[in-house]
């Protein structure tokens, strides 16, 4: 019994002296850097955000209705998980169903298309949007049409070219 403990002490201290030159050998590791370092960051807008959105354009496609609309960030920073839920309810008011649309990110002017697919309910009858985004609550606005940042609305005649000539 004695020499089954002698053994058994003598492969501990085999394997810690294995051990220890092992990891006494072992390099450091590179210094950590940052995956951000030299990139621009905008934090993401928090609170009310105001976004304009065009007419949505809404058709059915065979068992689902699908609702397409453009939307704009008209926020100095970047919208994250900008939702729409569409809620459709039948004619004496009550819920029928419902879908939800969803961009990840919107930056700064930028604008996305959104599209909301519900099951079709023979009951549908009139329809409510809700938006929202993953930092608070949205204020949309209704326009006819949008234009990214860097697209120029174009430009008017010039006055002289509208004039007529009098005889």
């Amino acid at each position: 019994m004695t020499r089954a403990r002698l053994i058994l002490a003598a492969s501990i201290a085999g394997v810690s002296i294995a051990l220890a030159a092992v990891s006494a050998q072992t390099p450091q590791p590179p210094p950590m850097q940052s995956i951000l370092a030299g990139k621009k960051f905008t934090p993401p807008f928090k609170g009310q955000a105001e976004v304009e959105f065009t007419k949505p354009v809404t058709k059915r496609d065979k068992e689902m209705v699908v609702t397409t609309m453009q939307v704009k960030n008209t926020m100095n920073a970047p919208l994250l998980r900008l939702t729409i839920d569409e809620t459709w309810y039948d004619k004496a008011g009550g819920l029928v169903t419902g879908g939800k649309g969803v961009v990840n990110r919107i930056e700064p002017g930028e604008v996305a298309t959104v599209k909301i697919e519900t099951p079709f309910n023979a009951k549908m009858s009139a329809n409510n949007y809700n938006f929202s985004h993953a930092n608070g609550t949205v204020k949309p606005h209704r326009v006819e049409k949008l234009a990214a940042a860097g697209d120029k609305e174009p430009a008017a005649k010039p006055a002289s070219a509208t004039k007529t000539k009098k005889k």
